[in-house]
């Protein structure tokens, strides 16, 4: 039975120094590796959160900041003319309702001779700031390669404000999903 349980003892320090291994280089992997497994990884600390209650606290005290943001986000055009491209939690790919939107758009501008548009990426409130800065400009990029594709002739730049600069400002699904966009802003 001694030896028996030496052998246990023995497997088990095996077993647990693999897995640590195994976790500690897939946590600290370089960047080379994460880029083959998939997914790219963002060297930067966490951001803590706000607690929602904080945040709608803190956004009610500053109404002047709102208005600000609120007059930045216009698109240049009469309200409703241009629809924001609305992505999935975490993507960057073009969903079929936002292709139709797109299409839309390009024919709205077409028709208005609109002849610069500045594409504006945004993430929600989840993750860092440098990770939604990323996934923001990966959205615009898609967009501006869509509209592209479908022979939209108009100058096109793109920009990321990830999730520092919002277009709604509630801590809701709806104002969430209105914030995992790209935004049109006519640049004349």
């Amino acid at each position: 039975m001694g030896k028996r349980t030496e052998y246990v003892v023995m497997g088990l320090v095996i077993l647990s120094t693999t897995l640590i291994e195994g976790c500690s280089s897939f946590l600290g992997s370089s960047k080379g590796d994460s880029q083959r497994a998939g997914f790219e990884r963002i060297e930067e600390p966490a951001i803590r959160q706000i607690p929602a209650l904080d945040q709608g606290l803190a956004a009610s005290q500053r109404p002047s900041r709102r208005a600000e943001l609120s007059a930045r986000n216009a698109t240049g055009l009469p309200s409703g003319t241009l629809i924001d491209v609305l992505f999935d939690f975490d993507r960057a790919i073009l969903r079929e309702d936002a292709v139709i939107v797109l299409e839309g758009n390009a024919k709205r501008l077409q028709r208005t001779g609109v002849s610069r548009l500045l594409l504006e990426g945004r993430g929600d409130e989840f993750g860092t700031s440098a990770y939604n800065l990323v996934l923001g400009e990966r959205r615009a990029r898609n967009v501006k390669e869509y509209l592209q594709d479908f022979g939209l002739t108009v100058e096109l730049t793109t920009t990321s404000y990830g999730k520092d600069r919002p277009l709604c400002f509630q801590h809701n699904e709806d104002c969430m999903q209105r914030n995992r966009s790209v935004h049109f802003v006519v640049k004349e």
